[in-house]
């Protein structure tokens, strides 16, 4: 028999980055949470607690021997997570020093959210390179005319940089949210075992002063600016769901625009982009699929998920807190962000390699403009004198008895219908003239494109690395 593989970490590995599994690999974690003990010690030393310097090397010496099997092994026999790995480290460094005045959360809670800012950090900018992107192909295709729709109903010209404007700004508005977030964002701070500080108080002798300076040390250490005043043993668990929904409203932009890549797709106007030696279908030779949008898509999906896990956790927290929700934000966390990173490589990979038919867009704008028309025909009804819902009602059935006629495989006849009709007083010769018109009226659709570009340019400068980055390759 073969050996049978264990499973592993599928959403971690097939979709998100090194960077990002390094920042919540279990191996990571146990080094953060001896680092801040190591930090804690040294400033509770430096605050006048007796604590040997030899102590603080012997901690120092062995912070990087992590035997993770070796520490679940231990929580097996003590059934807590934190004290099993207090005693790992004990053991390894020969002395019982750390966790003074400390309850679990201020550990567990402190590195979580120190994950969680990291990880922010990183994908603050995979956004600026998002929105970049969407800059650089914008400006690209300002000028390409492109039958828009409502409803998925041809409605009108735009543009195609003026469609590919509309999901950028959608996206630079969750990363305006997401950067609000990052400069704003509280720890909980060394608080005890229900927010009163009182076991820090207590090693400090009743020096309040100490216990301020020894939290403003840590945070200075980790590198937030931020904690909350009053919390009890954990942070609210609200503050969760805003930064699980800040990555849903990020991932918004980018899973509209995969959607309507597809849609253009089976209309043969644009696609993903072929890279050499992918294939499309097992079984049908023919056949490209938009499978990184497909996927874009599904990790949107995904991070929807967790965000209703996330609600589900926000007030409901039982007096100073419980834990009960630890096996809830044990993967909502992590695998929140191994999704939007994900979904943050795929997008860039397909503007990076998406393609459009030109000619195919022209196909379409022939055969749609004589409707896509009609509001400007409606315009110039009215401007003629003919009220506006009389010129809208014969509009309306000429343009329903013409697609019928289109959709018999015969040419398009609302032209010569409207003519004929008397209601609106346009003549063919006027109608004519108006549609020639139209086949370049796309609006204030390259206004908008530049409009865009403009608001993209101060998060070009404020992270000129975002330009350079390259998504990985991905499966």
């Amino acid at each position: 028999m073969p050996t049978t593989q264990l499973t592993s970490h599928v959403l971690a590995e097939r979709y998100a980055s090194e960077t990002m599994q390094q920042i919540w690999s279990p191996t990571t974690r146990v080094v953060l949470e001896r680092d801040l003990w190591i930090a804690i010690l040294k400033a509770q030393r430096d605050l006048g607690v007796d604590i040997p310097e030899e102590a603080i090397t012997a901690y120092e010496q062995v912070k990087e021997q992590v035997d993770v099997e070796a520490i679940r092994e231990c929580e097996r026999l003590t059934r807590h997570d934190v004290k099993a790995r207090i005693d790992i480290f004990c053991d390894l460094a020969g002395h019982q020093h750390i966790h003074k005045g400390m309850t679990s959360r201020d550990l567990t809670e402190t590195i979580e959210q120190l994950q969680i800012i990291r990880s922010l950090r990183y994908l603050r900018v995979k956004a600026v390179a998002a929105v970049i992107a969407f800059s650089a192909r914008t400006h690209q295709y300002r000028d390409w005319a492109l039958t828009a729709r409502t409803h998925n109903v041809p409605a009108q010209l735009t543009t195609l940089g003026k469609r590919l404007a509309m999901f950028g700004e959608e996206m630079l508005i969750g990363l305006e949210r997401l950067d609000r977030l990052v400069e704003n964002y509280p720890l909980r701070g060394l608080k005890g075992a229900v927010g009163t500080q009182l076991d820090q108080l207590t090693l400090f002798e009743g020096n309040s002063d100490k216990v301020k300076q020894l939290e403003e040390r840590i945070l200075d250490y980790l590198g937030c600016s931020q904690a909350l005043g009053a919390v009890g043993q954990i942070y609210p668990r609200s503050l969760d769901f805003e930064v699980i929904s800040t990555l849903v409203q990020l991932s918004s932009a980018p899973s509209s625009f995969a959607k309507t890549l597809r849609l253009m797709a089976g209309h043969e106007l644009a696609g993903e982009g072929q890279a050499p030696g992918q294939v499309g279908s097992s079984a049908m030779p023919h056949k490209i699929n938009c499978r990184s949008c497909e996927r874009l898509n599904g990790l949107a999906v995904i991070l929807k998920g967790h965000l209703t896990m996330a609600a589900h956790l926000a007030g409901d927290q039982w007096n100073e807190g419980d834990v009960a929700c630890s096996v809830v934000r044990r993967v909502m966390l992590p695998d929140s962000c191994f999704a939007i990173d994900g979904l943050l490589d795929t997008l860039l990979t397909v503007l990076q390699q998406m393609e459009v038919y030109p000619a195919s867009l022209e196909r379409e704008n022939q055969h749609y403009l004589p409707f896509l028309s009609t509001t400007t025909f409606l315009m110039e009804a009215v401007k003629s004198g003919v009220g506006r819902e009389t010129a809208h009602e014969a509009i309306r059935e000429h343009a329903l008895a013409a697609s019928q006629t289109l959709r018999s495989g015969k040419q398009n006849d609302l032209i010569e219908r409207l003519a004929a009709d008397s209601r609106l007083e346009l003549s063919r010769e006027r109608l004519e003239s108006l549609l020639s018109h139209c086949q370049q009226q796309t609006g204030l659709a390259a206004a908008q494109v530049e409009q865009f570009v403009e608001k993209v340019d101060p998060w070009r400068r404020r992270y000129p690395e975002a330009a350079d980055y390259q998504p990985p390759v991905m499966l």
